[in-house]
């Protein structure tokens, strides 16, 4: 590749004009030129397919990608954009943000280059590869923050912004929409006196799938033993899961 290297963006959308030392030589027997893959790819690119390819599901190009990291020496950057990817690309869920992790620790004790810390590089790229793509994070931060600027953009004409948050100043105050918001834990909640009993009756309450058996179970005795003395409208309600169609509706008791 030619010596003379032209500014590119790095991993992290970094200009980058400073070429790295080179790793070595590629399958050809030729020295590998900055960024440049085993395979005479360059690195960025891969990464780059890398990331198209998962959010795609195509694994097999996935593994290819990972393994072409993980052999010429760039497997620190193979890990920081698969953890990355786990944010960005997939639907939010613990499984595979925690196989990654295992993975990458993997891959470190056996070394990063290695045929085993290759092997983890590929099992990591098919779990994301196999994952639920969805850009969840990245579509809410950004949907965020434009109605963040046309919220400031209408405040200062004064007018009415054409977009808002989910949650309103006046939903989050007391006899607002998200009252049960606030309990004890807030300076609200506590000039309401609403103490440890409104959390448990209201604020602790989960669904719409409701409480699990043995937690539902284990409330029930708690709430029993309890100092305070709930009635039993008020133990019921504290077990029963929210409503789906308005999970934040909340009666009052006496």
């Amino acid at each position: 590749m030619d010596e003379e290297r032209q500014a590119t963006f790095g991993p992290d959308g970094e200009l980058e004009t400073e070429a790295p030392a080179a790793t070595g030589t590629n399958d050809f027997g030729e020295e590998t030129g900055a960024d440049e893959t085993d395979g005479g790819f360059n690195r960025y690119a891969v990464v780059s397919l890398l990331q198209k390819a998962i959010r795609r599901g195509d694994e097999e190009v996935s593994a290819w990608c990972a393994w072409e990291l993980a052999r010429s020496g760039f497997g620190w950057n193979l890990w920081d954009r698969l953890n990355t990817f786990v944010v960005e690309d997939l639907q939010a869920d613990a499984r595979a943000a925690l196989l990654v992790g295992r993975y990458e620790d993997l891959a470190a004790e056996w070394d990063m280059d290695s045929r085993r810390g290759q092997m983890a590089a590929v099992q990591a790229a098919l779990v994301v590869a196999r994952a639920r793509s969805a850009r969840e994070g990245a579509n809410a931060v950004n949907a965020f923050h434009a109605i963040a600027t046309r919220r400031a953009e209408a405040h200062d004409r004064g007018g009415e912004p054409t977009h808002s948050f989910p949650v309103a100043a006046d939903d989050l105050s007391a006899g607002g929409r998200f009252d049960v918001a606030l309990d004890g834990h807030t300076g609200e909640g506590k000039r309401l006196n609403r103490s440890s009993p409104f959390f448990r009756v209201h604020g602790a309450r989960v669904g719409p799938e409701g409480e699990t058996e043995p937690s539902a179970r284990w409330k029930r005795l708690y709430l029993a033993l309890d100092e305070y003395d709930y009635t039993d409208e008020e133990i019921e309600h504290a077990l029963a899961a929210v409503d789906a169609d308005d999970p934040w509706a909340e009666p009052e008791f006496e």
